[in-house]
């Protein structure tokens, strides 16, 4: 952050040289000189590169405000909030104003006549970029006096003014938002009376309060987030507002789990627990991205309401905090994350889910089981041959001899959930056709995810009907 300019008085900021600006031209320019200068504005957004960013890059150079369509967890606030990145850093307004009055434009009455007696000795503050951002979520009860304002009694009383006198108002959020980005999230929840009080500011710029009709021209970026209408029966955009918003934008899910991972690797980035001992095989971060593409396409899952982005951060970090416990537990310093741990990520997705009426009868967490078991189905295809539903006794398939060592006399493998590293490895290796297929399939393989993997090729043949899973309330037993 650079320092506060010094200028105290008009006459000194009209003696500098500053020229105002409204707020779109505003961003308007600096977004210009980042797309000259090639600098990235929405850092840390992945997978709109070349679909949200562009258009609201388009958006903010047509001076339009934007209205961000999409179902939840897609970013929408995150890309409204960064649009401060794209302000001037500081900007001049006259000194106890509530609605950052342009020292060079004054629109309230209290900077008009405050100018206009004290002339160029008229006192000047400034105003950070990151405070100008203001948000407000829409819900029922709000009320146009919240939005645009009201006629205050006490002020009335204590200033001994008649209501017939505009000094009586109450300005509300939109016009103390003077000169900044406004936000109102989840727009369709708003009600439709209160959305057309929205009419004049988006159109014409003027304020009406209980009767008053006050041409202010208010300098507002306005942002509104929504749902897709047919998400939600609370209610719907208005269609003449729907009109005054210059660009709709529709944001998007991931649309393959390299970018999800990036997404949810950039979110996790501040738990340090991957740095301090826990290691994550590649493929772990894979499969619980996978989980959110299968939630997507689940019959049980309502698509409509649609999974957010959060379900795989969330899930990541209660994987993480499943394999410290158990390193606690066993006093490993260090441990790595197995496919047993994924049991402790259930409580995230049944969270982050919301079930249609065949979902409800299975549960949230019988879904939420056959969400990973769908996971684990779709990625063993991509890493070891299919798994045929019908073969010949005569002929071996790729994993017979697997099949064949729990045909054995001991043949079954247990793993508990809080066995030590060194049980855990002694327990999988045992299984030698584990090396020989992983050596077949995957040779390339780093040696601190072979362990992963050979419990993953377990889990694998489980879920395609080749092995019998169990788990019981303190780990899983394969048969």
């Amino acid at each position: 952050m650079t320092e506060k300019p010094t200028i105290k008085t008009l006459g000194s900021l009209r003696a500098s040289g500053y020229i105002s600006k409204n707020i779109k031209d505003e961003l308007r320019d600096n977004l210009k000189n980042k797309i000259r200068n090639k600098e990235s504005v929405f850092e840390g957004i992945f997978g709109y590169e070349n679909t949200v960013i562009p258009q609201l890059e388009h958006a903010i150079l047509s001076r339009h405000n934007i209205n961000l369509l999409g179902l939840r967890g897609q970013a929408k606030t995150r890309l409204a909030r960064m649009m401060t990145s794209l302000l001037d850093e500081w900007i001049p307004f006259v000194a106890g104003s509530e609605i950052n009055d342009d020292p060079f434009n004054p629109i309230s009455r209290f900077a008009k006549e405050l100018i206009e007696a004290e002339g160029d000795n008229a006192p000047i503050e400034w105003l950070h970029r990151d405070e100008r951002f203001f948000e407000k979520l829409a819900t029922p009860d709000v009320t146009v006096a919240d939005l645009i304002g009201d006629v205050d009694p006490i002020k009335a009383a204590n200033l001994k003014l008649s209501y017939a006198d505009d000094r009586v108002i109450h300005f509300g959020m939109i016009p103390r938002a003077n000169r900044c980005i406004f936000v109102i999230n989840e727009l369709p929840d708003l009600q439709a009376r209160i959305q057309v009080s929205l009419f004049n500011i988006l159109q014409e710029g003027d304020v009406q309060i209980r009767g008053f009709k006050v041409r202010m021209p208010l300098d507002i970026q306005f942002v509104f987030t929504a749902n897709p209408e047919d998400y939600t029966n609370r209610g719907s955009i208005v269609t003449p507002l729907k009109d005054r918003i210059g660009s709709q934008i529709l944001t998007h899910y991931p649309e393959n789990i390299n970018i999800a991972r990036e997404i949810t690797r950039y979110e996790s980035s501040l738990d340090g627990r991957q740095k301090n001992g826990v290691y994550v095989p590649s493929l772990a971060k894979d499969l619980l991205e996978q989980i959110g593409f299968e939630a997507r396409d689940s019959e049980y899952v309502d698509s409509k309401s649609g999974v957010s982005a959060r379900m795989s951060i969330t899930a990541f970090e209660n994987l993480l905090s499943t394999a410290e416990r158990r390193s606690l537990l066993t006093g490993d310093e260090t441990t790595s994350v197995r496919l047993s741990d994924f049991v402790g990520i259930i409580p995230a997705i049944t969270g982050k889910v919301e079930l249609v009426y065949e979902g409800e009868q299975e549960g949230a967490e019988v879904v939420a089981q056959l969400l990973i078991d769908n996971a684990i189905r779709t990625l063993f295809a991509f890493y070891f041959p299919k798994v045929e539903k019908l073969e010949k006794k005569s002929i071996d398939g790729p994993f017979s001899q697997i099949t064949d060592w729990f045909l054995e006399d001991d043949g079954s493998l247990e793993i508990t959930d809080e066995s030590s590293d060194e049980v855990y490895a002694k327990s999988l290796n045992r299984i030698a056709p584990l090396d020989q297929i992983i050596e077949k399939y995957q040779p390339d393989t780093l040696p601190e995810d072979i362990l992963f993997l050979k419990e993953f090729i377990l889990w694998g043949l489980a879920v395609n009907k080749k092995l019998n899973k169990e788990r019981f309330r303190t780990g899983v037993f394969f048969s």
